[in-house]
C-alpha cells in the first residue's frame, strides 16, 4: 500500500466540515444581524456576538437549519463520487481503481439505460443524485 497524503486519505471528512463551519459560521452572522436589526427597529439595544450564541434566536436557527438532511444527504452523495476518507465504508478505496468507475458492460441482463447508451446512460448513472436534487428543490417550493 503506498503511502497517501492526510488530506488525499481524509478528503471527504475535511471538505464536509470545512462546508458545514462555513455555513454556521454565516448563519451565525446573518442571524446575530438581523437580530440586531430587528430590536433596533423595536427600539432595544443590540446584543453582542457572546450573547447571540446563546439565544433562542441563534439555537431555534440552527436546529431548524439541521433539519434540511435531505440537502446535507444528497451533497454527501455527490461528494463520495469523487472524495476518499481513509476507514469509510461508503467511500472510494485509496488504491486503485473501483469497480463502479469502470464502463458498464452490455448483456442480456443490463437495464434498458445502459443498452441503450447516451443521454440514458448518463441519467441512469447520476440518478440518485437527481431524485435527491429534484426532492430539494419540491421541498423548497413548499408554502
Amino acid at each position: 500500500m503506498s503511502k497517501k497524503s492526510f488530506f488525499y486519505r481524509n478528503s471527504l471528512s475535511i471538505v464536509l466540515l470545512v462546508l458545514m463551519l462555513s455555513c454556521l459560521t454565516g448563519q451565525f452572522f446573518t442571524g446575530w444581524t438581523t437580530l440586531n436589526k430587528e430590536l433596533a427597529e423595536e427600539g432595544s439595544s443590540g446584543i453582542s456576538l457572546g450573547a447571540y450564541i446563546h439565544s433562542g434566536h441563534f439555537i431555534q436557527a440552527t436546529f431548524e437549519n439541521w433539519e434540511s438532511e435531505f440537502l446535507q444527504m444528497m451533497l454527501y452523495i455527490v461528494l463520495t463520487v469523487s472524495l476518499r476518507q481513509k476507514g469509510s465504508s461508503e467511500s472510494k478505496s485509496l488504491e486503485g481503481e473501483e469497480e463502479v468507475d469502470k464502463e458498464p458492460e452490455i448483456h442480456a441482463k443490463a437495464p434498458w439505460p445502459v443498452k441503450k447508451g447516451g443521454i440514458w446512460l448518463a441519467v441512469y448513472k447520476h440518478s440518485l443524485s437527481i431524485a435527491y436534487c429534484e426532492f430539494w428543490n419540491a421541498f423548497l417550493r413548499k408554502p
